[in-house]
């Protein structure tokens, strides 16, 4: 019995040693990639609806991290269908677009008339949509991207992107 609880306490301790490793070897083969935690993308999202909301426009607000992959999503309560995927795909070409062209808002893209790659194919790619209404989110310090956040649903995307905005604003202090 004696043994077993040696070799229970030793496997603790490797099992404890092994966790804290990588955190000691952040330089070694691990990619830290910055985005926002998931409360913060919530509260982003949330009050991208609210201030859309405050001007009677219900709208879909979609937070995307830099994987490109949905953090948040809030729905108000009376917009259509379409609204889920048109404000996922703006906050994911304000995502991607915006760190690879350096622009912060869809309507900039579409300003500088980036409609996407030299290859025609890639402007095929579902996700992207060059609509107004998409918000690169950027780290305070540095400028690094951390995502992007979409809203769809307002009587034009400018509407939408000033909703956006507005969440932006109102949160970019705790962009750290």
């Amino acid at each position: 019995m004696r043994q077993v609880h040696r070799w229970a306490w030793r496997c603790g301790l490797v099992a404890a040693f092994i966790m804290a490793a990588p955190a000691a070897h952040a330089q070694g083969h691990v990619v830290l990639t910055p985005k926002l935690d998931w409360q913060l993308a919530a509260q982003l999202a949330q009050e991208a609806v609210r201030a859309c909301a405050a001007q009677g426009y219900s709208v879909t607000a979609t937070v995307v991290d830099t994987s490109g992959h949905q953090q948040a999503v809030i729905k108000g309560d009376s917009v259509p269908l379409q609204s889920l995927s048109v404000s996922y795909r703006k906050a994911y070409t304000a995502f991607a677009y915006g760190a690879a062209f350096n622009m912060n808002t869809t309507s900039e893209l579409i300003a500088a008339k980036v409609t996407g790659p030299a290859n025609g194919a890639l402007n095929t790619i579902p996700e992207v949509l060059f609509v107004p209404g998409g918000v690169t989110l950027r780290r305070v310090a540095d400028n690094a991207v951390l995502g992007g956040i979409g809203v769809s649903g307002a009587p034009g995307g400018e509407k939408d992107e000033a909703c956006a905005q507005a969440a932006v604003a109102k949160y970019r202090a705790e962009f750290r």
